[in-house]
């Protein structure tokens, strides 16, 4: 199995257990969130511990799955615990973008310590 999760709270933590994230596993990553979101989630934690390579086109699945989730007035958070960060990150300044952590933990506290959203209407 490349992906897993588990619900932690109302935190969706979803393993990707691949060493190379990749084109040939972007579209099936992307179905798979996808069903959770259709289920009523908006706040998801993408643990990439495990791969060593990431490249544009999967990045580009978790960019529109952020997207999604921020539509819902959710967010998304990744766990990447590299010491340099991948290539691609840095390139498309995705390391900006996304909320980093280094461990699931991290980034399932960081949703009850997060600010919430003014409504200014």
């Amino acid at each position: 199995m490349d992906f897993k999760w588990e619900k932690i709270g109302d935190v969706a933590v979803v393993h990707v257990y691949l060493n190379r994230a990749t084109l040939a596993k972007a579209v099936t990553f992307k179905d798979f969130v996808s069903e959770i979101i259709n289920d009523g989630t908006n706040k998801f934690v993408i643990d990439l511990s495990a791969c060593e390579y990431i490249d544009s086109t999967f990045l580009g699945a978790m960019v529109a799955l952020l997207k999604k989730v921020n539509s819902m007035n959710g967010d998304l958070r990744l766990v990447y615990n590299k010491e340099m960060p991948s290539l691609v990150f840095v390139l498309t300044r995705m390391d900006k973008v996304f909320k980093i952590f280094q461990n699931p933990e991290e980034a399932v506290e960081s949703f009850t310590k997060s600010k919430p959203k003014l409504n200014l209407n």
